[in-house]
């Protein structure tokens, strides 16, 4: 009896192959698949975060109470090895030499300064010594030291690179003692310019005495803690007095955000459009993709934007420094106190790490909460959530932001523009730009946005964390 059998010319293990083999199945079958996935999606918290408001004109003007130039940013340095100077325009960032106009003696003062450098421990100025100097930060992080209401002595703050103390050292005819010990916590560089070397400056350049001068006769019109022109009220009186009488003054000059722009142009041949859309449609999945990296972009730009982003435009004053290096519980603590409401933090992923590994340390366990169908974790109830396009420097340190979100809590909010021609999703459009000579299909697809800081407080940021260790 013959024996009838589907045999292949293919063998296994060396015997012949008794059935159809899969990868010839395959040419008979429809495979399932996936859609086009993409590594660079992350879950984009800013964006689902913030309040977004239509801004119909493309600009948004933030107006606020007029505020007095305060004078209390930070110095920029330059370097030649281990030379360190600072940029003679940045001394205007001092109250006292606020639009000083002189660039000249800017530059003579820059060259009185004198340069120390001090290790981890030491003394740079001693409380209830006399103020006999200027100093500043060129590189480094020290303690501002006082004492607490029983003599003990207390952190009252952290001052890092670019921040200064003893400017009422040249600013008053008869300088106070030393009010706190500045003491260095990293290995530091400081500037430091004498109160006879800007004395004898001085001498020789009447233009400064007489700003000086001018300085001293006329201290800033009554403010408030924030630097506000004050509103006068009485209160606490009995009978008829005279009532104070006042008004709200606005800033001359608000700062007005145009929307800015993020565009690519998307290309298809239409071959592949015409003929290769089952089961899914290419130009759907180019244009999902493409959308997917510009919403990335957006968020990189909100947080890093020179112009706009939030890292940047941070007010001074909400900027603090960390106790110890890595982000402690502390350091969450008094980013959280510096505002009437905190609606989430942001952080990087490994930052993030490094705070869980510093509650750890003291045996704490952060909490937990519902966001948006997420569990995330969080500190005195505050969501800590994730977001990888805040940078990380060579020297592993990175920053926490916390904010304040929405107009009505005077927060932080999202700028862009419905309804733009070719809408496809919200302030974003793909535009037909036709077929060229070569049968390519071309859509320019552009997204629009911005970001405003209502009031400075809405918005904090940790800097210097150490997350390496």
């Amino acid at each position: 009896m013959t024996q009838t059998t589907s045999e292949t010319t293919g063998t296994e293990n060396g015997r012949p192959q008794q059935s159809l083999a899969t990868a010839a199945a395959r040419n008979l079958a429809t495979t399932t698949k996936s859609q086009p996935q993409m590594q660079n999606i992350s879950s984009r918290w800013l964006l689902r975060m913030l309040p977004w408001v239509n801004t119909p004109g493309g600009a948004y003007r933030v107006n606020r109470r007029l505020t007095y130039a305060i004078g209390d940013g930070r110095l920029s340095f330059t370097n030649q090895g281990n030379d360190v100077r600072v940029v003679p325009p940045e001394l205007r960032e001092l109250a006292l030499l606020r639009s000083f106009p002189d660039d000249g003696i800017l530059e003579a003062m820059a060259g009185r300064f004198t340069q120390h450098q001090h290790e981890p421990g030491d003394t740079i100025a001693q409380l209830g010594e006399a103020a006999d100097g200027l100093i500043l930060i060129a590189h480094g992080k020290v303690n501002k030291i006082g004492v607490g209401e029983y003599g003990e002595q207390t952190t009252l703050a952290v001052l890092a690179d670019g921040e200064y103390y003893g400017d009422h050292a040249l600013a008053d005819a008869d300088p106070a003692p030393w009010e706190h010990t500045i003491r260095a916590v990293t290995p530091t560089t400081t500037l430091t310019l004498s109160r006879q070397a800007f004395l004898e400056l001085m001498d020789q350049a009447p233009v400064l005495r007489e700003h000086v001068e001018e300085q001293r006769r006329n201290p800033r019109p009554p403010h408030n803690k924030h630097g506000e022109a004050a509103i006068e009220i009485t209160s606490g009186h009995s009978g008829e007095p005279a009532l104070s009488t006042t008004f709200v003054d606005y800033e001359a000059n608000p700062r007005e955000l145009e929307l800015s722009v993020a565009q690519t142009v998307l290309r298809i041949h239409t071959r592949v459009a015409d003929l290769y859309n089952q089961p899914m449609n290419q130009t759907q999945e180019q244009l999902r993709l493409t959308i997917e990296a510009l919403r990335e972009r957006q968020e990189h730009e909100l947080i890093n934007n020179p112009g706009f982003g939030l890292l940047a435009n941070t007010d001074l004053r909400q900027r603090i420094q960390t106790r110890t290096g890595p982000p402690t519980p502390d350091d969450l603590d008094e980013l959280l106190c510096r505002r009437r409401k905190s609606h989430f933090f942001l952080a990087h992923p490994q930052t993030i790490a490094a705070f869980g590994r510093e509650c750890n340390r003291r045996g704490i366990y952060p909490d937990t909460v519902q966001l948006l169908d997420h569990t995330v974790p969080a500190w005195r109830g505050v969501p800590l959530l994730p977001c990888n396009k805040i940078p990380i420097t060579k020297t592993r340190t990175s920053s926490i932001l916390v904010m304040r979100v929405g107009e009505d809590d005077q927060g932080v909010i999202g700028l862009h523009q419905t309804g733009l021609p070719d809408e496809y999703e919200p302030s974003l459009s793909v535009r037909f730009m036709g077929i060229d000579d070569r049968a390519i299909i071309s859509y320019l697809v552009s997204v629009y946005y911005s970001a405003a800081v209502l009031v400075p407080d809405a918005l904090g940021v940790l800097e210097h964390v150490e997350i390496g260790h």
